[in-house]
C-alpha cells in the first residue's frame, strides 16, 4: 500500500535550469526570457553504483550521456560543441559518438542546423518501454487539474537514479510564470522541489549513502544544498508532508512538492508546482499544500490500483 503524507504543508522551491557560481548574480524569476534549462548527468545508476567502476562500460557510459543530453535538449536540438561541453568530452570524441549514434538510429541531425536531435530508433524504442513504465496516461488529467485549482505551472517527475526527470508540464492561468523546468529536464534528488519530496521519503540510510556519492552538490547548486542544509529540509518535509524550497536556486521563484508512491509504497514520482515569490504568501501556502497534497494521494491511489489490474 502506498504511504500517506504527513503533515500539513508549505511551499517548496523551484525547479531551476541554471547553475550560478559564487560570484554570479542569481537569477531572479523575471529572467524567464534569459534562462534556459540545463541538464545534470550523474554518474551513478539506480542502485548508486557508479558506471565508470564497470569494466569496459566508459564508451557506453559516454554515449548514454550524450543521448540524455540530446533528448533533454528538446524540439531544437544541441549543437556538438554544447553537447561536448555538457558532457565533459573533447569535440572529437563527442562528433565520433553522435555519429556512431545516428548510424543506429538513436540520434539524427538537422541538415540545416547540423544540431542533433532524437532519432527514430528511441521513439520505437520508447514506446515498447511505456507499457512497463510510462505513467502519463494515468497522470495527465490529475496534473492538469492541479494547475487549473492552483493557477500556478503544476509537474509531473519521476526518479531515476539519483535525479528527478519531468514527465508532463501544464501551464497555470495566472500570467507570470517561471519557465525553468519542462518536459525531460533532469535535477539531481533534493536540488528542485520534485525531489526533495522524493529524498524525503527514502530512509535514513538511504539518504546517507546518497549524500555520500554527491558531495559536489555544495558546489554545484551552492552552500543551501550542503548535507547540513539538505537533512534540516528533508526533517520539514517529513512533518509537513511536502518540499518547500524558497527560491534558494532561482531568486523569486518558489515552488512545492509532494511524493507520489508506488504499490510497495516507494516515492518514485513527485507533483509539484512552481510559480513566483509573491503567489506562495504565509496565507495562501496552506491551501496550496492541502490541493497538492490531495492530487498526489489521488496519483499515487490511481497507480497503485492499475498495476494490481
Amino acid at each position: 500500500m502506498s504511504r500517506p503524507p504527513r503533515g500539513r504543508g508549505l511551499p517548496d522551491g523551484v525547479l531551476p535550469s541554471i547553475r550560478p557560481g559564487p560570484a554570479a548574480r542569481q537569477p531572479r524569476a523575471c529572467d524567464v526570457g534569459t534562462v534556459h534549462p540545463s541538464v545534470h548527468i550523474m554518474d551513478t545508476d539506480a542502485t548508486g553504483s557508479r558506471s565508470r567502476s564497470v569494466p569496459g562500460a566508459q564508451a557506453v557510459a559516454r554515449a548514454a550521456a550524450l543521448l540524455r543530453l540530446v533528448t533533454a535538449a528538446g524540439e531544437g536540438g544541441s549543437g556538438v560543441q554544447e553537447l561536448a561541453r555538457a558532457a565533459g568530452l573533447s569535440r572529437s570524441t563527442t562528433h565520433r559518438l553522435l555519429t556512431a549514434l545516428r548510424a543506429e538510429g538513436l540520434v539524427d541531425q538537422d541538415e540545416r542546423t547540423s544540431r542533433w536531435m532524437p532519432g527514430p530508433e528511441l521513439f520505437l524504442m520508447g514506446s515498447v518501454a511505456a507499457a512497463r513504465y510510462d505513467v502519463t496516461h494515468l497522470a495527465r488529467d490529475i496534473v492538469r487539474s492541479l494547475a487549473v485549482k492552483t493557477e500556478e505551472s503544476a509537474f509531473l517527475s519521476v526518479r531515476r537514479g539519483d535525479e528527478t526527470v519531468c514527465l508532463l508540464r501544464e501551464e497555470g492561468s495566472f500570467p507570470i510564470r517561471s519557465f525553468v523546468l519542462s518536459e525531460g529536464v533532469r535535477f539531481p534528488l533534493g536540488v528542485a522541489s520534485a525531489g526533495l519530496a522524493i529524498l524525503s521519503f527514502q530512509s535514513d540510510a538511504e539518504v546517507d549513502a546518497y549524500l555520500e556519492r554527491h558531495p559536489e552538490l555544495p558546489a554545484r547548486w551552492g552552500a543551501s544544498h550542503d548535507a547540513g542544509a539538505l537533512r534540516g529540509r528533508l526533517s520539514d518535509t517529513r512533518d509537513r508532508g511536502y518540499a518547500v524550497n524558497p527560491g534558494l536556486i532561482v531568486e523569486g521563484s518558489w515552488g512545492m512538492g509532494a511524493a507520489v508512491f508506488d504499490h510497495a509504497g516507494r516515492p518514485e514520482w513527485a507533483l509539484s508546482l512552481t510559480g513566483v515569490e509573491f503567489r506562495f504568501s504565509p496565507d495562501r501556502l496552506p491551501a496550496l499544500g492541502r490541493t497538492l497534497l490531495a492530487h498526489a494521494h489521488q496519483l499515487t491511489t490511481r497507480i497503485s490500483s492499475a498495476r494490481r489490474a
